[in-house]
């Protein structure tokens, strides 16, 4: 396997990412509304790996992940702190809802989640290009 440079890696990651809002409305469309919850989290998480790829940080623990990023960027104002909790909760959500009994999200829940995994990418996204 041929490991794909910096720059290829972190477009792959923003496509991904990208690639989960467009699953995740589907997803709320069917009323699969654990399996979204997984994928928002998952949409947030490849975000942070192309933060980390421009940054040369590499963990192949998620907890660790987003730590690195919280430290580096929330704490240091060089992002929201909302962007923080986004990803903490999510994180957090999906947990529960792979792991949790009797966890259960509205469809209420799971727009704000979509809308807030959107404006995730966008901040990030705007961070990542602009730097």
């Amino acid at each position: 396997m041929i490991k794909p440079n910096p720059k290829e890696l972190i477009n792959y990651r923003i496509r991904q990412a990208k690639e989960t809002v467009s699953e995740v409305k589907i997803l709320i469309e069917n009323n699969l509304l654990k399996i979204a919850v997984n994928r928002i989290y998952y949409g947030m998480f490849y975000m942070v790996l192309a933060l980390a790829t421009k940054y040369n940080y590499q963990t192949s623990k998620h907890q660790q992940l987003i730590g690195w990023f919280n430290k580096n960027f929330v704490k240091t104002g060089k992002i929201d702190p909302t962007y923080g909790k986004m990803i903490n909760d999510a994180f957090e959500n999906r947990a529960d809802s792979d792991y949790g009994v009797f966890v259960e999200f509205s469809a209420k829940d799971l727009s704000i989640m979509s809308n807030e995994l959107e404006s995730f990418i966008k901040e990030l996204e705007k961070h990542i290009m602009n730097q």
